[in-house]
C-alpha cells in the first residue's frame, strides 16, 4: 500500500447530533435489509401479476442477491476512491432510484434488471453505516454504537416478510418498493446535513479491472449456482457443474491476482489478522445455520401446517422483541466482558432453540411454535455484537470499511449457502421419509383400512380419500424433516464454540482510534 497521508479521524459526534445520526444511519441500513426478505412471500404475486412462472419469479430474489454480493466487498476500494460520507449519500439516492424503477417495471425482464441496480448500489451501504456509526460514538460506548445498528440489521429480515405479506395482501406490490422512497430520501438528506463535513480522506486509485472482471464472475457464478441448484438437481445438472466450476477456478485466479496487486479491489492482507478471519468465519457460519432455520420455518408453516402468509409472519415478529430489549445492555458491558463469552452464550441458546424446534410435532399450536421464537431474541442479542467487536478489533480506523466490508460479503454468501443447503436437504429427506411412511400404508394395514373408511363415510370417493392419506404423509415427511434438520443445526451451533476462542479480542471499543495503534 503507498503511504496514507496522515489521517486524524474527526471527533465524535455529540448529544442531538449523535442521536439524529444514529437514527439516519439506521434507517438506510434497515431499508437496506428489509429489501433482502421483503420480496420473499410476495413472489406468487409478482409472478402472477408479470405472467410468469414463480420459479421465474425467484430471479427477483437472486437478481438482488447477486449484485449485492459483489457489490459488498468493494467498499473498502470505493470509500478510499470517493470518501466515506460522499459513497455512502450516493448508495441511499441511488438505492431510492433503483426502488422506485421497481415499482414501476412493465414486466419480469425489467423488474429483474432493477432489482439487480437495487442490490449493486446498496452493497456499501453496510459496511458504511457500520464505519460512520463507530466514527459518531468515543471508543468508549464503540460497543453501544454496535448495539444501535445491530438492532436494525436483526428485525429487518424479520418485518420483511411480515410487512411483505401486509403490503402485498392489502395494497400491491410494487408498494413493497415504493416504500423505501421516502425513508431513503429522509436517510440522505439527515445524513448529508450530520456528516458533509466529516468527509474521510480520499486517493485517486487506480481501477484494478481484472480483480474487478474476477470478482464478478466467481460470486455471480456461485450466487447463481446455490439459488438454481435445487430447481436443477445440483450436480446431476451440467449447467450447475460449469457454474460450480467457472466459481472455483475464478476464486483462485482473483486470490492470486488480488495478493500480488498493487492496488487490488478487496483488500485480502485482512486474513493476516486471526481475530479478523477468526470472527468473520463464526459470524458467517452462524449468520448461514440462522438464515437457513428462518427461510425453513415460514415454508413449514405454509405449506404442512396450513398458515397463511401474514399468520407465518406473526410467528417470526417475536423474534425481535428481546433483541431489541438486551442488545444496548450486551453494547453497554461489551467493553467490560470478554466478548467471546456472549458469543458462546448466543450459540448455547441457538442450539437449545433449534432444539425446541426439533420437538415439535404436526400437533403444534401457534403458541408452542411461537415459545422459541421469542426465546431466539436472546441469542440475536449476544450474536452480532460480540462477533462484529472481535472481527473489527485492532483495525485501524481507515481501513474498517475494508473490513466491515469483506465480513459482510462472508456473512451474506453464508446466508445464501444456508438457504440453499436448507431447503435442498429438507425436500431430500422429506422424500425419503414419504417413501417408508408410504410402505407402511396399504390396504392389508388395519390403521390405513380405518382412516380410508373414515374419510369414506364423510363422504369422499376413494380417490379424494387417498389423496387426503397423501396429504398427511406429506406433512409427517416434512414433520420429521424438519424435526432433523433443526436438530443438526443445534449441534453444529455447538461445535461452532471453539472457533471463538480462537481469537484474541483487544480491549476498548472496536475499530475505535486507539485500537488503531494495534493495527498492522
Amino acid at each position: 500500500m503507498s503511504s496514507a497521508p496522515a489521517y486524524s479521524p474527526p471527533p465524535p459526534l455529540q448529544g442531538s447530533a449523535r442521536v439524529w445520526g444514529t437514527i439516519a444511519l439506521s434507517a438506510a441500513t434497515f431499508m437496506n435489509v428489509l429489501d433482502t426478505s421483503i420480496a420473499n412471500v410476495s413472489l406468487p404475486a409478482i409472478a402472477g401479476d408479470l405472467g410468469v412462472s414463480p420459479n421465474q419469479g425467484t430471479w427477483v430474489i437472486t437478481s438482488f442477491a447477486v449484485a449485492n454480493a459483489i457489490a459488498v466487498p468493494l467498499t473498502g476500494w470505493l470509500s478510499q476512491r470517493f470518501g466515506q460520507v460522499r459513497l455512502f449519500i450516493a448508495s441511499v439516492l441511488l438505492f431510492v432510484l433503483a426502488s422506485w424503477l421497481c415499482g414501476l417495471a412493465p414486466n419480469m425482464n425489467t423488474l429483474i434488471a432493477a432489482r439487480a441496480l437495487q442490490g449493486f448500489v446498496a452493497g456499501p451501504m453496510i459496511p458504511l453505516s457500520q464505519s460512520l456509526l463507530l466514527s459518531s460514538y468515543p471508543s468508549a460506548l464503540a460497543g453501544l454504537a454496535m448495539a444501535m445498528w445491530s438492532i436494525t440489521t436483526l428485525v429487518a429480515p424479520v418485518m420483511g416478510p411480515l410487512l411483505g405479506g401486509w403490503i402485498t395482501d392489502n395494497i400491491s406490490w410494487p408498494w413493497i418498493f415504493y416504500i423505501n422512497i421516502p425513508v431513503g430520501l429522509l436517510a440522505a438528506s439527515a445524513s448529508w446535513m450530520l456528516y458533509h463535513k466529516r468527509e474521510t480522506l480520499t486517493r485517486q486509485l487506480p481501477i484494478d479491472a481484472v480483480g474487478l472482471g474476477l470478482l464478478v464472475v466467481w460470486v455471480g457464478a456461485l450466487q447463481i449456482m446455490l439459488d438454481k441448484g435445487k430447481e436443477l438437481d445440483w450436480f446431476h445438472s451440467p449447467e450447475v457443474v460449469v457454474l460450480g466450476v467457472v466459481a472455483l477456478v475464478g476464486l483462485v485466479f482473483f486470490l492470486i491476482w488480488e495478493l500480488t496487486e498493487e492496488h487490488p479491489v478487496v483488500d485480502l492482507t485482512l486474513f493476516t489478522r486471526r481475530n479478523f478471519w477468526a470472527g468473520a468465519l463464526a459470524t458467517s457460519i452462524g449468520y448461514g445455520l440462522f438464515f437457513g432455520n428462518v427461510v425453513l420455518l415460514p415454508l413449514w408453516l405454509q405449506q404442512y401446517m396450513g398458515y397463511t402468509a401474514t399468520q407465518a409472519g406473526m410467528v417470526m415478529a417475536p423474534v425481535g422483541l428481546l433483541a431489541i430489549v438486551l442488545s444496548p445492555v450486551v453494547g453497554k458491558n461489551i467493553g467490560k466482558v470478554d466478548p467471546r463469552y456472549f458469543a458462546t452464550f448466543a450459540f448455547v441458546v441457538f442450539a437449545l432453540v433449534l432444539w425446541m424446534r426439533s420437538r415439535f410435532n404436526t400437533q403444534a399450536d401457534f403458541g408452542t411454535i411461537m415459545i422459541p421464537t421469542f426465546v431466539q431474541g436472546i441469542a440475536m442479542a449476544f450474536f452480532f455484537i460480540p462477533l462484529v467487536t472481535i472481527t473489527l478489533s485492532g483495525i485501524a480506523p481507515e481501513r474498517i470499511p475494508a473490513a466491515s466490508g469483506m465480513s459482510n460479503f462472508m456473512r451474506i454468501t453464508a446466508g445464501a449457502f444456508g438457504t440453499s443447503i436448507a431447503t435442498t436437504l429438507w425436500e431430500d429427506r422429506a422424500a425419503l421419509h414419504h417413501a417408508q411412511l408410504a410402505e407402511a400404508v396399504n390396504q392389508s394395514s388395519q390403521g390405513t383400512a380405518s382412516a380410508l373408511n373414515g374419510l369414506a363415510a364423510a363422504g369422499l370417493n376413494p380417490e379424494q380419500a387417498l389423496a387426503q392419506v397423501n396429504r398427511l404423509v406429506d406433512q409427517q415427511a416434512f414433520m420429521l424433516s424438519s424435526s432433523e434438520l433443526f436438530y443438526i443445526s443445534a449441534v453444529l451451533f455447538l461445535t461452532m464454540i471453539p472457533l471463538v476462542w480462537l481469537t484474541r479480542p483487544q480491549r476498548a471499543g472496536a475499530g475505535s482510534a486507539d485500537a488503531a495503534a494495534g493495527a498492522h
